[in-house]
């Protein structure tokens, strides 16, 4: 078939397997079919449906849920991947985006949420690094499809280091002004944003992290998130250095004590990392609000430090798993997410973790996600939710056995994003057969590949690659 057969409106996909959704729990379905009205599914059933719909037969593959990243910064993605493994800061690489025209940042975008799309994630909870990556993000994601739900970082990436790498908290206190000019200007993009496209962009606010805020500036933002009713996304208690500052400004408050002293927790709330819960008191308070822990296997690069999974399953937190970025791989991380965890959880060998599962990664990285966002519309292969689907080819070689698997969801600890065959948003296929049908897919490739070179050029008359990590 060719992106230009790619069916729409009403159509019917047999597959060999279906990750399907009912009695809330999934579970899969042997020669399944789902039907397709428009933007919902209609039906799902054991062998072929009759009617002469147009049909889509992929018996060597799984159709699931489109993948939910909890956690994105999309346009930063390939311009420091293969840099932070050499152990340099990335900052610099991120402060020269913000240089970039609106054409080439749109470039950049498109690029980054191409591999988002192509490896099977169908909707990103984006943190853009700045203001302007996140009207990038909604002028790329809006036209092309995905599901979103973008906010720029507060402080952006300009302010942030002079108040989160501060020595003293003067600076926080003097950066107040500003942030509040901030909030207000990502607020108004929110409000303007709202339910554009077919209700597919939903802003959040995206405040940094609890260090890099005050009592008023986050109380602004929680004012803001409550108004646009979408909630916050944000990095929570990521490091020690975090807990400690705000334990030193609040009474001994942890962060997620702190929010939660301010209301932080009212609407869907997703917290990127938590490698300094703690333990003792967060848990009960993020499993009281149904807050979301957005693990992030490669938040480091590659063989980055690991995150406290095993001890969220254990503890009963709502776990997804994100993107972050570096990789745009949604699947490779959902496949690190188990055997990092398991590695952890073996090394810590206790009571306090749960060794995890394909199934723990695959439902953090749909129904668990979509359930923190509080859409019980998204996330789930069943009758009435919006026709956010994939299909993974699970027959190929090094992933499969040239024939349908007996267990498909163990074989995605063999597979990546370049096993995904089929993406489609709202029924609309976004990706046909492996090709991007959203944009000329070697467009988007080349406009990108531009920009690289720009910003590799910039760093290396700096000298920023010199001399080379070993």
């Amino acid at each position: 078939m060719t992106v230009a057969s790619a069916p729409s409106g009403q159509y019917i996909i047999e597959a060999g397997w279906v990750l399907a959704y009912n009695a809330g729990a999934s579970h899969l379905l042997a020669g399944g079919s789902v039907r397709i009205e428009d933007d919902r599914i209609a039906e799902i059933s054991a062998g072929r449906m009759p009617g002469d719909l147009p049909r889509i037969s992929v018996p060597g593959q799984l159709l699931m849920p489109g993948l939910i990243s909890g956690h994105t910064h999309v346009a930063s993605g390939t311009p420091t991947r293969g840099i932070i493994e050499g152990g340099r800061s990335f900052s610099r690489p991120i402060k020269l985006m913000d240089r970039l025209s609106d054409e080439e940042l749109d470039d950049l975008t498109a690029f980054n949420l191409a591999e988002i799309l192509k490896a099977g994630c169908t909707t990103q909870v984006e943190m853009s690094l700045s203001l302007r990556q996140a009207e990038s993000y909604a002028r790329v994601a809006g036209v092309w499809g995905a599901r979103g739900f973008p906010g720029g970082m507060i402080p952006g990436t300009s302010r942030l280091d002079a108040i989160w790498f501060r020595d003293d908290d003067q600076a926080l206190f003097d950066s107040v002004p500003d942030t509040l000019a901030e909030i207000e200007a990502n607020f108004e993009f929110g409000q303007k944003l709202m339910g554009d496209f077919d209700g597919r962009l939903m802003p959040m606010m995206a405040p940094h992290a609890t260090d890099t805020h005050t009592d008023e500036t986050m109380s602004a933002i929680i004012a803001a998130a409550n108004t646009l009713g979408t909630g916050i996304q944000i990095h929570l208690s990521q490091r020690e250095t975090e807990t400690e500052a705000v334990r030193k400004l609040q009474n001994g408050l942890s962060p997620t004590q702190w929010l939660d002293k301010l209301g932080g927790f009212e609407g869907p709330f997703l917290g990127a990392h938590m490698k300094a819960l703690d333990w003792s008191t967060d848990p009960a308070i993020l499993k009281r609000h149904g807050a979301v822990f957005a693990h992030c296997p490669s938040a480091g690069g590659a063989g980055g430090a690991t995150q406290p999974y095993p001890e969220a399953l254990a503890a009963g937190i709502a776990t997804n798993i994100a993107i972050d970025t570096h990789s745009n791989d949604l699947i490779e991380n959902i496949k690190l997410a188990v055997l990092g965890g398991r590695v952890r959880a073996r090394l810590l060998d206790g009571p306090a973790v749960k060794l995890p599962t394909i199934w723990d990664a695959v439902d953090g990285a749909t129904v668990v996600a979509a359930d923190g966002l509080r859409r019980p519309d998204l996330g789930r292969i069943c009758a009435g939710a919006k026709a956010d689907f994939i299909t993974v080819d699970l027959s190929d070689w090094l992933v499969g056995a040239g024939t349908l698997p007996p267990e498909p969801l163990n074989n995605l600890l063999y597979a990546n994003g370049g096993m995904v065959r089929h993406v489609a948003v709202d029924g609309r296929f976004l990706v046909y057969d492996r090709q991007l049908t959203t944009a000329n897919e070697g467009d988007v490739f080349e406009r990108g590949a531009v920009v690289h070179r720009k910003l590799w050029k910039q760093l290396s008359d700096e000298q920023w690659f010199t001399p080379t990590p070993r």
